[in-house]
C-alpha cells in the first residue's frame, strides 16, 4: 500500500486595494481574486530498499508513483473564492505486489484472473515467491484518487477569512471522507496573522490480507483446501510438514479487522508576524488524534519465538533473507496490530530572511512526537538566488531523524508475547537526508497567453532522498500556474487589450 505518497497545496489570495471616504465608508472595493486561475502539479516518484513491511521488514520496495495535481480557484463575485483540487496518482510496488508473492496459485481450482484472491492451490513445488521481486498478482499496482472542493470568504476590510472544505480520496483497499473548516485573523496592517483549522476525515478499510492468511481464514484452518491444496509446507530444515500435527503452521491470532473504521481529527494552530522589513516569523503546532483500526492488515509479521515455515523451494531456505533468494516465500505468523488510538502533535517555526534583492532565505524547524514513543526533529533550509527578473533558482536541503515506535522490531525479533507488533521501518528509528535544486520562471503580469490563458509560473525540482536503513528515492516534479482572463482584457488571439 502506498505508503504512503501524500500532495498539500493551499491557496489563498488575499491582495486588497481600496479607497475611502474621510468617514471610512467603503466605496470600491477590488475582488479578493480577479481571475480564475489554475495551478498543475506533475511528478514523477522513484524509490528503491530492502525493508518491505507488506513482507514483514524485509524484501524489495520499489515503487514508481506518478502523480498529478489540478487545483482551479475561482472567484465568488467580490469577496469569495471557490477552489477546487483533484489529485490522481498511479503507483507499482514490488511491495505491495507480495500481498501474494506466489507463483501457480491458481491451479488448484481458483479463479484464474491474476487478482490477489486466487486462493487456488498448485501442485507440490509448483509455488514458489521471494520477497526479493514483484509477483504479478494485482495489487503491484493501483490508482489513489483524492477531490477537494473549499471556499473561503473574506471580510470587507480583508481582515478575517473563513473557509471550509469537503474532500473524498479512493483507494483499491480503503475510501475516505471529510471535512474541514478554517478561520484567520490579520493584524497590524496585515503584519500579524492568526490561523485556525480543524479537519476530520472519516475512512473506511476494505481489507486485503496476506494469501496464506487469508485462505487460512475463509477455510476454517483447514490446510488442504484452495490456496493449500497439494502445496507442500515446508520447516526451517526444509522438511515436508506434517499439515495434520499440532505444530502444523498457523496464524499467531485467531482474529482479523474487527472495526473496519479509521478515523482522523485535527485542529492547526498558526501564528505570523513580519519582524521588519526583512524579517518573517511563524510558529505552528497541531493535534492530531486517530482512532480505529490504524494498523495495515496487507503488513505481515514474523516473530521469534515462533517456528518458521515456508513454501517453494527447501536449498533457498538458508539464504531466505538475502536477495538472491528468488524461490521460496515464509507463511507470515499474523499481519501487524497497532493500537486503536495515536495522539500526535507537531510543534514547529519558520524564519524567513530576505538578505538582499537577490537572496532570500527560508528556514524551518519542527518537533514531533507522538503516544506511540516515536519521537522526530526536522530541520529544513533553501535559499531563494534570484536570477534576472524572472527566474529563481532554489537549492534546499532537509534533515531529518526519528525514534522508533515502541512496537517497531525488524524482522523475526517481535515475540508472540506482545500485544501489539510491526516491522514497518517508516516506525522505525532512522536519519533521513534530502538534497534539492529547483528553478522558477514567474512572468508578474502574465505577459505570454493563449487567448484567454495566461502563463503566471513554471517551475521544475529535482530531490534526491536518502534514508539510513538504505532506503532511496528521485523526485522530479513540474509545475505550472496560469490565470484564465475575461474575454474583455483580451483582444484578437494572443494579445492582451490596452488599458
Amino acid at each position: 500500500m502506498k505508503t504512503n505518497l501524500l500532495f498539500y497545496w493551499v491557496f489563498l489570495p488575499f491582495f486588497v486595494f481600496g479607497q475611502t471616504k474621510p468617514d471610512s465608508t467603503v466605496v470600491y472595493k477590488k475582488r479578493v481574486l480577479e481571475n480564475t486561475e489554475v495551478d498543475l502539479l506533475s511528478s514523477f516518484y522513484h524509490q528503491n530498499g530492502q525493508n518491505a513491511a507488506v513482507t514483514g521488514g524485509i524484501g524489495s520496495e520499489k515503487l514508481d508513483d506518478f502523480a498529478t495535481d489540478i487545483s482551479v480557484s475561482i472567484p465568488v463575485k467580490l469577496d469569495g473564492v471557490l477552489s477546487i483540487n483533484g489529485t490522481v496518482s498511479a503507483y507499482t510496488s514490488a511491495s505491495s505486489s507480495n500481498l501474494n508473492p506466489w507463483t501457480g496459485a491458481s491451479k488448484g481450482g481458483g479463479d484464474d484472473d491474476d487478482d490477489d484472491d486466487d486462493d487456488g492451490g498448485g501442485g507440490g513445488g509448483a509455488n514458489t515467491g521471494t520477497p526479493w521481486a514483484a509477483s504479478t498478482g494485482a495489487s503491484r499496482k493501483d490508482v489513489w484518487t483524492n477531490l477537494v472542493v473549499g471556499y473561503s470568504h473574506s471580510s470587507d476590510d480583508r481582515n478575517t477569512i473563513i473557509s471550509g472544505n469537503i474532500n473524498a480520496a479512493n483507494e483499491y483497499d480503503y475510501m475516505s471522507i471529510g471535512a474541514g473548516a478554517g478561520l484567520i485573523k490579520l493584524y497590524n496592517k496585515k503584519n500579524t496573522r492568526l490561523s485556525i483549522n480543524a479537519n476530520v476525515y472519516l475512512d473506511g478499510w476494505r481489507p486485503e490480507y496476506p494469501t496464506e492468511i487469508k485462505t487460512f481464514y475463509d477455510n476454517g484452518g483447514n490446510l488442504n483446501a484452495d490456496f493449500f491444496q497439494g502445496t507442500d509446507i515446508l520447516d526451517q530444515t526444509g522438511a515436508v510438514m506434517d499439515k495434520s500435527a499440532p505444530t502444523a503452521w498457523k496464524p499467531n491470532n485467531t482474529t482479523l479487522i474487527t472495526d473496519k473504521g479509521r478515523n482522523s481529527y485535527a485542529l492547526a494552530l498558526g501564528f505570523s508576524q513580519i519582524l521588519s522589513k526583512t524579517t518573517q516569523i511563524g510558529i505552528f503546532s497541531d493535534l492530531n488524534i486517530q482512532t480505529g483500526w490504524l494498523a495495515n492488515p496487507m503488513q505481515r509479521v514474523y516473530i521469534a519465538d515462533t517456528a518458521n515455515y515456508y513454501i517453494g523451494n527447501a536449498a533457498s531456505i538458508p539464504f531466505y533473507t538475502d536477495p538472491k533468494n528468488r524461490d521460496v516465500f515464509q507463511l507470515a505468523d499474523d499481519i501487524e496490530r497497532l493500537p486503536h488510538l495515536r495522539i500526535k502533535v507537531p510543534i514547529g517555526i519558520r524564519l524567513n530572511q530576505y538578505i538582499n534583492e537577490y537572496l532570500v532565505l527560508r528556514t524551518y524547524y519542527r518537533y514531533y512526537f507522538d503516544d506511540w514513543g516515536l519521537k522526530a526533529h526536522t530541520i529544513n533550509g533553501e535559499l531563494a538566488i534570484k536570477l534576472g527578473n524572472k527566474f529563481t533558482l532554489y537549492p534546499n536541503y532537509r534533515f531529518y531523524i526519528q525514534t522508533a515506535a515502541n512496537y517497531f522490531a525488524p524482522y523475526e525479533q517481535l515475540l508472540s508475547t506482545s500485544e501489539f507488533y510491526t516491522s514497518d521501518y517508516d516506525l522505525s528509528a532512522y536519519r533521513a537526508n534530502q538534497y534539492g535544486l529547483g528553478v522558477k520562471y514567474t512572468d508578474k503580469f502574465t505577459s505570454k497567453h493563449l487567448w484567454i490563458i495566461a502563463l503566471k509560473s513554471l517551475s521544475l525540482d529535482y530531490n534526491y532522498y536518502g534514508r539510513s536503513t538504505g532506503l532511496n528515492a528521485h523526485i522530479v516534479t513540474f509545475g505550472a500556474s496560469f490565470v484564465l482572463k475575461k474575454m474583455n482584457q483580451v483582444e484578437g488571439f494572443g494579445r492582451l487589450k490596452e488599458r
